[in-house]
């Protein structure tokens, strides 16, 4: 069975205030005679579900086609939060929720969001859950909010430490629905070059 942990991306997704919405132009038309239907999309890479590439937080970091593809693809756990805003620590999990454990999707209340709804307060991962799933064998930690720090910070420790711990993230998950459990993660980042991220299309396959 397949889960589309995808958000959809339209004209009304919900983007960082001040970034680049998703818009689309037909420059071909088979109604006017064309041969086919040809359109030009223009949108921020970070649109819906999405991987951030090192370079979205770092001067000299690698862009979507140079970020480990293999962590993007494998075993990962669905856990359950309640917390409602601010740092997510190894407490708020379910006890044993980060033994064995690759890759780590953190399902919040964020997941009922619709997406055209911008969310300015939610959960994130602290540092030392990051440290903890690392320490675990983590390679991503996965969420359904916008961010893996707090919306408002510019030092962005969550982000950092991520690279640092040789993990990646995916942000706008969409959890609603998915049971909590173990389960292979199918979520590819494009091959762009010169980005900052790459729109996902995230799939979980039961085991």
């Amino acid at each position: 069975m397949l889960y589309d942990i995808t958000r959809t991306v339209s004209s009304t997704t919900a983007v960082f205030p001040g970034d680049t919405p998703y818009s689309t132009k037909l420059n071909w038309s088979l109604s006017d005679g064309a041969p086919v239907n040809l359109t030009t999309i223009t949108t921020t890479p970070h649109v819906g579900t999405h991987a951030d590439a090192y370079f979205h937080y770092t001067k000299d970091g690698a862009h979507p086609k140079d970020m480990p593809l293999g962590a993007y693809l494998g075993r990962a756990r669905v856990v359950s939060v309640s917390r409602r805003s601010g740092e997510i620590t190894p407490d708020d999990l379910p006890a044993g929720a980060l033994n064995s454990v690759e890759r780590l999707l953190i399902h919040t209340w964020v997941s009922d969001v619709p997406d055209d709804q911008w969310t300015t307060e939610f959960p994130y991962p602290s540092v030392s859950l990051l440290e903890a799933l690392a320490q675990s064998g983590g390679v991503l930690i996965g969420l359904d909010v916008s961010s893996v720090d707090d919306v408002n910070s510019a030092e962005l420790p969550g982000h950092h430490a991520t690279q640092r711990l040789g993990m990646v993230n995916l942000e706008n998950l969409l959890l609603r629905g998915v049971p909590d459990g173990d389960y292979e993660l199918i979520a590819l980042p494009l091959k762009l070059d010169a980005a900052c991220g790459s729109p996902v299309r995230a799939v979980l396959r039961t085991l």
